[in-house]
């Protein structure tokens, strides 16, 4: 008897929307995450977040290059949307110069290390990090951007991260990217597998959020 292969998903994009819509409410609802969509974050909050997500994105960045001669992950990696530049570049504009003694949290580690070991083998599971930093960098995030420019005040060049400066039409790039997303997905030996890796991710970006919180008020007392 041979075994039945997996079937490869008709949208990889939607069904990590459909198996993570709850924790991603979740993180919404969470830590400085949930200040900052109150328009409530500070901005030391906001600066230890962003130093703990820099791991994340330069592993991200890291593990799509070292697939852009693989065909399941070419197409995602030719996009080099270099949001670790961009983001190395806030912080240090947001930390006047250097950002050296903005420490890195356990959980912003583990995030990293989880990238890290997803970009291992054929690096499929790097689909489910590249939709959730990626596509909430183009929806999200844009939202984000005016709340932070209010308060805490946040300028426009401590606000880079937000902007894809190559690409004219953010839309038309979140669209395009979720279709290669997708595609990348049809190509996949284990789709459940990436599904189950989006769940992981979000709940590790949930972590960050309270760790960073619960740094910040600490640093309070």
């Amino acid at each position: 008897m041979t075994t039945p292969q997996p079937t490869a998903p008709a949208s990889v994009v939607t069904d990590l929307y459909l198996s993570t819509k709850t924790l991603h409410t979740e993180a919404e609802r969470s830590g400085i995450i949930r200040d900052m969509l109150r328009g409530e974050a500070s901005r030391e909050g906001y600066i230890l977040l962003q130093r703990n997500l820099l791991p994340a994105y330069q592993a991200l960045e890291a593990g799509l290059e070292s697939h852009r001669d693989n065909p399941l992950l070419a197409t995602l990696a030719a996009y080099r949307l270099d949001r670790a530049s961009a983001l190395k570049a806030d912080l240090e504009a947001l930390c006047g110069g250097d950002f050296a003694q903005v420490p890195v949290l356990p959980e912003g580690a583990a995030y990293a290390d989880r990238i890290e070991q997803a970009a291992k083998g054929d690096g499929e599971l790097l689909i489910a990090h590249a939709y959730t930093r990626y596509l909430g960098d183009l929806s999200g995030g844009q939202i984000l951007k005016k709340l932070l420019a209010k308060k805490p005040g946040l300028t426009p060049n401590e606000l880079t991260f937000y902007d894809f400066p190559a690409y004219a039409d953010l839309a038309a790039l979140k669209n395009d990217y979720r279709n290669a997303l997708d595609e990348a997905g049809k190509r996949a030996t284990q789709p459940q597998a990436i599904v189950d890796e989006g769940s992981v991710a979000f709940q590790l970006n949930t972590d960050i959020s309270w760790a960073v919180q619960s740094a910040i008020e600490g640093a309070k007392v």
